[in-house]
C-alpha cells in the first residue's frame, strides 16, 4: 500500500469519525433539551403531586379514626343485639311455658264444667223426669180406669183376658 492511499483512507476514517461525533453531539443536545422539558414539566407537576399526597395522607388518618369509631360502635351494637336476643329468647320461652300451663288449666276447668253439666243433667232427669213419668203413668191408669168405667162391663171373658195381658 502506498502512502497516498493510506493517507486518503485515514482521512476518510477521521471524517467519518468527525461526522459520527457531530451526530452524537446533535443527539446529545436534543436529549438534553428533551430532558430539560421533562424536568420543567415534572417541576410544574411536583407541587400538585405533593399536595395530593398530603391530602391523601390526611384523609387516610381521618378515615382510620372514623373506621375505628365505626368498628367500635358496630361491636357495641352487636353485643347489645346479642343481649337483647337472649332476653327475647328467655321471654318467648317463659311465655310458652305460661301459655302451656294456662292451656292445661283451661282444659281442667272445661273438664270440670262438663262433668258438672253432666251431673246436673242427670240430676234433672232423676228429679224432674222420673216424677213426670210417674204422673204420666198414674194419669194413664186413671184414664184407663175412667175409660173402663164408662165402657161398662166387658161382654166376654176373652176380651178381659186380652186387656189384662196387655196391661201386664
Amino acid at each position: 500500500m502506498n502512502a497516498d492511499t493510506t493517507l486518503i483512507l485515514l482521512t476518510i476514517f477521521v471524517a467519518m469519525t468527525a461526522v459520527s461525533f457531530a451526530a452524537q453531539a446533535v443527539a446529545m443536545m436534543r436529549l438534553a433539551r428533551t430532558t430539560k422539558e421533562m424536568k420543567e414539566r415534572v417541576d410544574a407537576f411536583l407541587p400538585k403531586a405533593e399536595k395530593l399526597i398530603q391530602t391523601a395522607e390526611t384523609t387516610l388518618v381521618e378515615s382510620r379514626a372514623q373506621i375505628n369509631e365505626i368498628t367500635a360502635r358496630a361491636n357495641d351494637i352487636l353485643a347489645l343485639t346479642q343481649t337483647q336476643m337472649l332476653r327475647v329468647d328467655e321471654l318467648v320461652a317463659d311465655a310458652s311455658s305460661r301459655a302451656k300451663i294456662q292451656l292445661d288449666r283451661a282444659e281442667t276447668v272445661l273438664e270440670n264444667t262438663l262433668t258438672r253439666v253432666n251431673d246436673t243433667v242427670s240430676s234433672v232427669h232423676g228429679t224432674i223426669l222420673r216424677p213426670i213419668r210417674e204422673i204420666t203413668g198414674v194419669a194413664a191408669g186413671v184414664k184407663a180406669a175412667v175409660g173402663h168405667l164408662l165402657k161398662g162391663a166387658p161382654a166376654n171373658v176373652a176380651q178381659v183376658t186380652t186387656d189384662e195381658e196387655m196391661f201386664i
